[in-house]
């Protein structure tokens, strides 16, 4: 059983004494092959859970980059998918928050978590 059900981005946990940019170039070279250089930050999720858990999600992009894509990890297949055909996939949970992050027209976004689901606001 895949960890993560449908498809998502690279991604992970920033380790002891990491930077959040190098936590992001190592993740997506464990978690795809590609060997990324020049990170734009295109945001951050803060989450507030009904549990009192906290904690953010950072988003990156770029089109720099080398190395060959190793075509699947433990958590599914890994591949390049064309955004305009997103919305036919099974994504992974969140996904659609996530993409609003690439757009541009956000650069941050609070989730509260409450009885009657997550509430979400784009900054």
């Amino acid at each position: 059983m895949k960890k993560y059900p449908g498809y998502a981005f690279p991604g992970g946990h920033v380790d002891e004494g990491e930077s959040i940019y190098d936590s992001a170039v190592r993740e997506i070279k464990e978690e795809t092959g590609y060997d990324v250089t020049e990170l734009k930050s295109c945001g951050f999720i803060y989450w507030e859970s009904l549990n009192g858990d906290r904690y953010f999600t950072y988003f990156f992009k770029t089109s720099s980059f080398s190395g060959e894509c190793i075509g699947e990890t433990e958590e599914g297949p890994v591949c390049w998918v064309d955004p305009a055909e997103l919305s036919k996939m099974k994504l992974a949970l969140n996904m659609e928050k996530y993409m609003k992050m690439f757009s541009g027209s956000y650069s941050e976004c609070y989730c509260l978590q409450d009885e009657n689901g997550w509430q979400v606001e784009y900054k």
